[in-house]
């Protein structure tokens, strides 16, 4: 019987593990290494840290849980059930492991745009993050992509970064007079017509050639077509989602399920490696205080007699 069982060995799983080890709990974590930031060169905006390569993150902290008895296991989670009190999981080799506590750290993956010549850009010059990557693309020329009207607001949004961007619909002109108007405005480019496909070197992007055989010169590109779960681990267990597929918890990572956390991007709350972290941390501190009463010894409950 392990105390908690950790699904997934990214920087939440990783650091919720890292406060139950130092507490002396018996702590597994399952990882798959398919973490939703595995197509990026570095990771940013996280203190210390700021630009590491995010493989070397991890394995940096796989390291630093091995003094604390943290077992890891390459294996993915295929099954977990919670009966009394008590989840029972199955590996994807079918072996069985018991534990009193769950943390679901899946996380994500993210919708991508369906273009040609995105897959070896993405990542280096193609992100989803203004947060994480737009400081590296500043003052670059930045295409923002989003069909019909999805795109409007990361456009916007974007001028944070660079005043040069161009609104991609690809295909789509469901563009009202007051988005072109508030666009133009806000000194945003727009461009319906489909895209053939991205062009670049070295992961970085060059151009976009629309299949009316226009190209137009960019050298970064953003967007935001929304995400869903890695994992189906919170449906199986029947967790509360939200109408953007991210699962709900409460202040301190607890889902409607007793005993079961959620931390990281498959949680509700800020998409960020740092947030995660952080939510990680949460869960492991509520999570130990939460076994020490239940292995407390209590005073019998003494009878009231007439």
């Amino acid at each position: 019987m392990y105390d908690v069982i950790i699904a997934g060995g990214g920087p939440a799983g990783l650091n919720a593990a890292m406060i139950l080890g130092r507490s002396r709990r018996k702590v597994i974590v399952f990882d798959t290494g398919q973490p939703r930031n595995r197509w990026a060169k570095s990771m940013n905006g996280f203190l210390s840290s700021d630009g590491a390569d995010p493989r070397e993150f991890i394995e940096k902290g796989r390291q630093e849980l091995l003094k604390y008895g943290v077992e890891i296991i390459d294996k993915k989670v295929d099954t977990v059930t919670y009966s009394k009190g008590k989840f029972v999981v199955n590996d994807d080799e079918g072996k069985v492991y018991n534990s009193k506590k769950f943390i679901l750290a899946t996380g994500l993956k993210d919708n991508l745009p369906e273009v040609e010549g995105l897959e070896e850009l993405y990542g280096k010059s193609i992100h989803h993050c203004p947060y994480c990557d737009g400081w590296e693309s500043r003052d670059k020329a930045i295409a923002v992509y989003g069909q019909n009207r999805r795109g409007i607001g990361q456009a916007l949004a974007m001028k944070n970064w660079s005043e040069d961007v161009t609104l991609f619909t690809d295909g789509t002109d469901k563009l009202t007079i007051k988005d072109k108007e508030l666009l133009k405005l806000n000194e945003v480019k727009y461009e319906t017509a489909a895209i053939a496909r991205l062009e670049g070197e070295d992961g970085m992007l060059q151009r976009i050639v629309l299949k009316n055989g226009e190209v137009r010169e960019q050298q970064a590109m953003f967007f935001s077509l929304g995400t869903k779960q890695q994992s189906d681990l919170g449906e199986q267990l029947g967790c509360d989602f939200t109408s953007k597929g991210v699962i709900k918890t409460r202040r301190l990572q607890q889902s409607n399920l007793p005993g079961l956390f959620v931390v990281g991007d498959a949680a509700r709350d800020m998409q960020m490696v740092i947030v995660a972290a952080a939510e990680g941390a949460k869960a492991g501190v509520a999570i130990n205080m939460e076994l020490q009463q239940e292995d407390r010894v209590k005073p019998p409950q003494l009878s009231h007699k007439a």
